[in-house]
């Protein structure tokens, strides 16, 4: 018997040790449902960087998100506009007959010019009505506005779709203002000899979008204006399917980081997430042997008790 050392006591609170720290790092996986980084110092270290990649491709998917929305909003003005352009063909093609009269003509040209405004309203000059986020959508460039002019800066518009480096895509909006004096297409006329049939003559004139919208440079007595208009709205179509694919590009681009940000996911929580039902599991045993170590430290404590009777 010794009373200096009781090492039986000693063993049984070095057991009581060891299971009460096991158990209070099972707790504390338990409440936070991950493993901490002294369990697994590497595994910590590439789920870190794996958070991160998610976290970032989470944002590219909202780029995306807000680019699709940008795209929409553009085809809603654009609808419009198509609208507009032809409705002014179709008072063209009334204003020809020639059971109209002059009068009548004057009317349907206050309706005309009134549609080459309400295009200029949407897409021209700092008030244009065409807009997504203070940026504006159909006066070309970047549709950001310059500082010290009425004009926007130059470029497309670039939309960071990835989690790294340059990935981008480069979106396209059509310039449809009225001081767009770039050629949309050209009108093709012919005259024939009436004694054979052969070409006579012909013009091919160019046709530019000022000169659709523009007040002062076309109105109902024009020439060809029938023919201009046709080759404005086949320009507006064209700027509506450009517009409708590059949103189904960026749809899939959305679908795919998407996809990617739920596989990293899925391979970060197999790194970093703990099983709850085992360690559950393990909590109860190191909850029951720290229990019956503090009962065995108790009895261990009274071994030395037995010197007294020695003592008499």
């Amino acid at each position: 018997m010794r009373i200096q050392n009781n090492t039986a006591a000693f063993n049984v609170w070095s057991s009581y040790a060891t299971n009460l720290t096991k158990m209070q790092a099972s707790m504390s996986k338990l409440s936070t449902g991950q493993i901490s980084n002294t369990d697994d110092p590497a595994g910590v270290g590439i789920s870190e960087k794996m958070r991160a990649q998610i976290d970032s491709v989470a944002m590219a998917r909202q780029n995306t998100d807000n680019a699709i929305s940008m795209l929409q909003t553009a085809d809603s003005w654009l609808q419009k506009i198509n609208d507009q352009v032809s409705r002014m063909k179709e008072l063209s093609v009334e204003a020809e007959s020639g059971t109209v009269s002059d009068s009548d003509k004057a009317n349907i040209q206050i309706e005309f010019a009134a549609m080459q405004d309400e295009i200029t309203r949407i897409t021209s000059k700092y008030t244009a009505a065409a807009k997504y986020n203070g940026i504006y959508l159909f006066r070309g460039g970047q549709g950001t506005a310059v500082a010290n002019a009425d004009a926007v800066t130059t470029g497309n518009i670039t939309v960071q779709v990835g989690s790294d480096i340059n990935q981008k895509i480069s979106l396209d909006l059509k310039d449809l203002q009225v001081t767009n004096t770039s050629s949309i297409g050209s009108i093709h006329t012919y005259s024939y000899n009436p004694s054979t049939n052969a070409v006579a003559g012909s013009s091919h004139d160019s046709v530019t979008w000022s000169s659709i919208i523009d007040t002062n440079k076309m109105s109902l007595g024009d020439s060809n204006v029938i023919g201009k208009l046709d080759v404005a709205i086949d320009y507006v179509a064209n700027a509506r399917a450009s517009m409708a694919a590059q949103q189904n590009r960026i749809e899939q681009t959305n679908s795919g980081l998407l996809a990617y940000e739920d596989n990293l996911t899925a391979a970060e929580s197999q790194i970093r997430d703990i099983d709850m039902a085992q360690e559950t599991t393990n909590f109860s045993k190191y909850q029951v042997l720290t229990n019956a170590a503090n009962a065995m430290l108790a009895q261990a404590n009274q071994l030395p008790q037995n010197v007294l009777q020695l003592l008499g």
